[in-house]
């Protein structure tokens, strides 16, 4: 076998790219240079089983050799998984088996300087010399970008009027889009600390839809409201009345999958719908 060495440095603290590493979601983001669908079952503890896995439960299974968190994670490779089965060690195998893979990282300054070591045999080394400093580069990306985006509006019209048409489901059908080729079928909303809401937003030619929805985790009525996604990020409107109008700001955690401009066109888009729709019952 021969190791190959690969090193980045990531912009961010050695706990933040801890958990962009080993997190399910952020896992199969940075990884997916290596295959589509990947992901690492284990509960991570030094000396416990771990299994790679595809989108078909096919992979390789090792063990955990050491895990200092956020300094170090050891693995080594031992054999292979069909169908989700650890399957017996073959000729083929053997060749590999009790391969090492080792993730150091150490701090320098603001800086996390990421060194991975990897043992691989001969046929495989220019695939994993392609795909670890393409999946690094994604993982820097995940890393270095801004945790939350916010929006802003400002409405011509009563905080009670903004208030309602922000959180009554018959008027959120009316404006919760981002696009004249979207709409929202439907919504509901238990406007309470605890209480969840869910919005239907579908593409007007019924090619696809989603329900957007999530948990209340504060409500104070006419000033605040804040919420957990279903994805486990988190959002909060502020609305202020200022110099005759009301100003509405939302922040909220970036997601990971699409670019940083294009989550806040969106949700600038549909607080601009909110906007329009708001003003015209103050018109009516």
């Amino acid at each position: 076998m021969e190791t190959l060495k690969f090193k980045i440095e990531i912009n961010a603290t050695r706990e933040k790219v801890w958990q962009m590493l080993w997190d399910d979601k952020t896992y199969a983001l940075w990884t997916k240079p290596f295959a589509e669908g990947c992901r690492a079952v284990s509960d991570w503890k030094e000396g416990s089983k771990i299994h790679f896995l595809g989108s078909a439960d096919n992979g390789v299974y090792g063990e955990i050799l050491v895990s200092k968190y956020p300094e170090k994670i050891t693995f080594k490779h031992i054999g292979n998984i069909k169908d989700g089965i650890e399957q017996p060690l073959d000729e083929a195998t053997t060749a590999w088996s009790g391969a090492i893979e080792d993730y150091d990282l150490t701090t320098v300054g603001d800086t996390t300087i990421l060194n991975v070591t990897f043992d691989t045999v001969e046929g495989y080394l220019d695939f994993f010399k392609d795909a670890f400093p393409k999946s690094h580069q994604l993982l820097k990306e995940l890393c270095e970008r801004p945790a939350e985006l916010t929006v802003q509006v400002k409405l011509n019209a009563p905080l009670d009027i903004a208030w309602k048409s922000f959180t009554e489901p018959e008027s959120i059908t009316k404006w919760y889009f981002a696009s004249d080729d979207w709409h929202a079928p439907s919504a509901t909303n238990d406007l309470q600390t605890g209480g969840k809401f869910s919005t239907t937003m579908a593409a007007k030619d019924g090619s696809f839809s989603f329900d957007f929805s999530g948990k209340y985790t504060s409500v104070v009525p006419g000033k605040s409201i804040e919420y957990v996604m279903e994805d486990g990020r988190r959002a909060k409107i502020v609305f202020e009345e200022k110099d005759g109008a009301v100003l509405v700001t939302e922040t909220f955690d970036a997601e990971t999958q699409n670019p940083l401009s294009m989550q806040a066109q969106g949700w600038q888009n549909i607080l601009d719908n909110f906007k329009k729709h708001t003003e015209s019952l103050v018109m009516a």
